[in-house]
């Protein structure tokens, strides 16, 4: 009996912990729309929004086209944001996180870094639907759905792993650095325009295309591009590099987090 009792306690903890997930995911979900007559359907309407703004701007005004041949410029255009929206809200909203729950952190015995795990999903659910929303377009425009999409969850989780890794140290240097929050702002602001959303990349300056091979989210685009646009397997490589800078931040971020760690309850 005492042999069983370690792995009995291992699984016990694992069942517990998935379902504190649960409910922090839900919670953050439903708290993004408490009090909203619509709910949900804010998570449609936002990045709808976003797309008629940004093709009106480079589409209609700058004279912006789809690099794709045969591709509508609104769907090449949705389809690199995608990836970039969810690694940005997961990022911008994991650098609070622990702040927002600093009463769980202070008075429980908590395992605090499921926090910025659970901010990933709750965003991955608002992608979910605009991903929908994508796929209705290219049956309605292209007349077509690639078979690699159903490689498309792998892209998913290599995208959250980096997300969440970089989430952890984001969030744990702002638990100690409040300005943390504001840098991040400022980077991916940066980040956001050396990533080839609105143009392709070889609309790039030259002496700016060192970036694009140092981001991690230009290969990610392009590999989103290759599964909900076209009708070829997207390049492994592009997955090989989201996945190595997504492994190393896991990783990193992970142990960065757990170092910090011992220190929240005496800052919050």
């Amino acid at each position: 009996m005492s042999r069983r009792l370690p792995g009995t306690l291992f699984l016990r903890n694992l069942v517990e912990r998935r379902s504190l997930l649960f409910q922090l995911v839900r919670r953050d979900f439903e708290q993004r729309f408490v009090g909203s007559a619509i709910g949900w359907i804010w998570g449609l309407i936002h990045p709808l929004v976003m797309l008629l703004s940004w093709t009106f701007v480079f589409h209609y005004c700058l004279n912006q086209e789809s690099p794709l041949s045969g591709i509508p410029y609104p769907l090449f255009l949705f389809a690199g944001m995608l990836p970039w929206l969810l690694f940005s809200e997961t990022l911008q909203r994991s650098a609070s996180s622990l702040l927002d729950h600093a009463n769980l952190i202070t008075k429980t015995v908590f395992p605090s870094e499921i926090i910025p795990v659970s901010v990933f999903l709750s965003s991955l659910i608002s992608h979910l639907l605009a991903l929908a929303l994508m796929l209705a377009g290219s049956v309605f425009w292209l007349q077509r759905l690639s078979i690699f999409l159903i490689l498309l969850p792998l892209y998913v989780f290599v995208i959250g792993m980096l997300a969440i890794g970089l989430g952890w140290i984001v969030a744990s240097l702002h638990v100690f650095l409040r300005d943390t929050a504001q840098v991040l702002s400022v980077v991916l602001t940066f980040w956001f325009w050396t990533t080839p959303i609105f143009i392709a990349a070889k609309d790039f300056p030259h002496w700016a295309r060192f970036a694009l091979k140092l981001n991690p989210l230009y290969y990610a685009v392009n590999s989103y591009r290759a599964l909900l646009l076209g009708t070829r397997m997207p390049d492994p490589r592009d997955l090989a590099v989201v996945a190595a800078y997504g492994v190393a931040a896991f990783v990193i971020g992970g142990l960065f987090f757990r170092h910090l760690k011992r220190g929240f309850a005496d800052v919050l």
